[in-house]
């Protein structure tokens, strides 16, 4: 471990930590809600691919309704009738990810990264993932700031699995990938925390400014 990953592993922990007074009160609430509306599991552990391409079960809030079997891949047009408007309110605010926090404490993810990807785009474009993910995957990152909602407005116009596999694949991926390998390539020239808490910041405004107009 470099000196930049290992005080990122130590920001990671002790922001987490710090916040716990706060988020474990709010996952408390988001817990009862999710089991009072859509009720159980409460949990859905997604598999995705991680530092290095390992695999890795990251931990989410249920937000889609059971007994459908295993619906795979990323969540398009095709997907709305699974996801209830309180499930859909808890997507937009970012609050089903809030069990990842779990992740960052075993040290799966960081704060802020790449998001872990599932393992079948992985598979397809394998030299790219092998690139973005030499930097380990994050809660948010650059690609989230600046793809969140294109991703929403064009996957949810898709009506079935296999066109929402096609744009993403076409559009959604490559878009995705530049902002990545910007932060990465960022990272391992400067190592730099500056970089990290703005990405974090504006992911804080990003939300606060979702739930306002939502």
């Amino acid at each position: 471990m470099t000196g930049y990953s290992l005080s990122k592993r130590i920001f990671d922990v002790s922001l987490v930590l710090l916040t716990a007074p706060l988020t474990l009160p709010l996952g408390l609430v988001v817990s009862g809600l999710v089991l009072l509306k859509e009720g159980r599991p409460l949990f859905f552990a997604a598999r995705r691919a991680g530092h290095h391409c390992v695999e890795f079960k990251a931990l989410k809030f249920r937000t889609m309704r059971t007994g459908h079997g295993e619906i795979g891949g990323v969540s398009g047009g095709h997907k709305s009738d699974l996801i209830s408007p309180f499930s859909a309110r808890l997507r937009k605010l970012r609050l089903d990810e809030l069990p990842q926090l779990l992740n960052v404490l075993r040290g799966e993810m960081s704060l802020i990264g790449p998001r872990p990807t599932d393992p079948r785009y992985v598979a397809l474009f394998p030299e790219l993932y092998a690139k973005i993910y030499e930097t380990k995957p994050g809660l948010t990152g650059l690609a989230t700031l600046h793809m969140h909602r294109f991703e929403d407005r064009i996957l949810g116009a898709c009506r079935t699995a296999e066109e929402t596999e096609q744009v993403y694949c076409r559009r959604c991926i490559p878009r995705k990938a530049r902002f990545d390998l910007i932060y990465s390539d960022y990272i391992r020239k400067n190592g730099a925390f500056c970089f990290d808490i703005a990405i974090l910041f504006r992911t804080l405004r990003f939300i606060i400014g979702a739930k306002t107009k939502s």
